[in-house]
């Protein structure tokens, strides 16, 4: 999806309406000299033309022009503003980027998204729809003011696993009689897998299937979320996964059993405080 023309692409059309507006008014003016000169041509000479006016005229083509050249600078700015963008844009390929919005990527049978409730409410109902806006989702969301994650295994209510692509996440919350409606805000997580731009801004690919400005994007980050092969934990390849006895627990002692399940049990704590952190750190806003 990466296209670095795209990126040059607002860069062209500036200039191009920049030059037509400064060949219109070379036109203009070349038809304003012709009609001067053909009137001073033709004037009587014991009434000659009064020249203030078109003295004023001439200088208004001269504002004219300094306007159409103040504005080719600032398309050349502009222009300058969104290939930097792009450029930047294009570094964040490969990584994970939260963005406003309600449409998140599936990706290997994983969605991510969160919603934002800006007070209690009664009731709040998660919905996933398909693209044509068919429920395929539903489960009951947290009612606490606040910021809450949602994470989705691509199955629906029937437990059939869904194909990746496009789905929109929808939020519907229940309040109290006489209480103003609660505000909801969503965000979507997805791995960065392309970036294009237009006239209107530039824009990155979340998966394959999905959309979002870049100035939509609230955080950008190294994650594995979307990965396929999730590093295991407690794998046997640094303290081993508990299935290699510790050394001296073959008996040697009383108490190498004891030993043997306490070295267990700390291994065990140190990988879930591994696991806690890397949560907690996903899930910062």
């Amino acid at each position: 999806m990466t296209d670095i023309n795209a990126i040059n692409g607002y860069t062209q059309t500036g200039s191009s309406s920049t030059n037509q507006a400064s060949n219109q008014l070379s036109a203009d003016m070349n038809t304003f000299l012709t009609l001067l000169t053909t009137q001073l041509k033709y004037q009587d000479p014991m009434d000659p033309m009064d020249t203030a006016e078109f003295t004023n005229q001439l200088v208004q083509y001269s504002s004219v022009e300094q306007a159409i050249q103040t504005n080719s600078k600032l398309d050349s700015l502009l222009s300058l503003n969104m290939s930097n963008l792009g450029a930047q844009a294009v570094s964040y390929i490969g990584k994970v980027a939260q963005c406003l919005g309600d449409v998140m990527p599936m990706e290997n049978g994983m969605a991510k998204a969160t919603y934002t409730l800006d007070k209690n409410v009664e009731s709040a109902v998660i919905t996933v729809k398909d693209l044509e806006g068919n429920i395929v989702y539903s489960e009951q969301g947290k009612i606490t003011a606040g910021t809450h994650d949602f994470e989705w295994d691509g199955k629906d209510m029937d437990g059939n696993q869904l194909e990746d692509g496009a789905y929109q996440i929808e939020v519907t919350t229940k309040v109290g009689n006489g209480e103003t409606a609660a505000t909801v805000t969503t965000t979507v997580f997805g791995r960065v897998t392309g970036v294009a731009s237009d006239s209107n801004g530039v824009y990155i690919g979340l998966g394959d299937a999905v959309t979002a400005n870049l100035s939509d994007i609230l955080t950008v980050r190294t994650d594995d979320f979307f990965d396929t092969n999730k590093p295991g934990e407690g794998d046997g390849n640094e303290d081993g996964d508990g299935s290699t006895p510790p050394e001296g627990g073959d008996g040697e002692g009383e108490g190498s059993g004891e030993d043997g399940a306490t070295e267990t049990l700390a291994r065990v704590l140190s990988s879930a405080a591994g696991a806690a952190a890397r949560a907690a750190t996903f899930g910062l806003l």
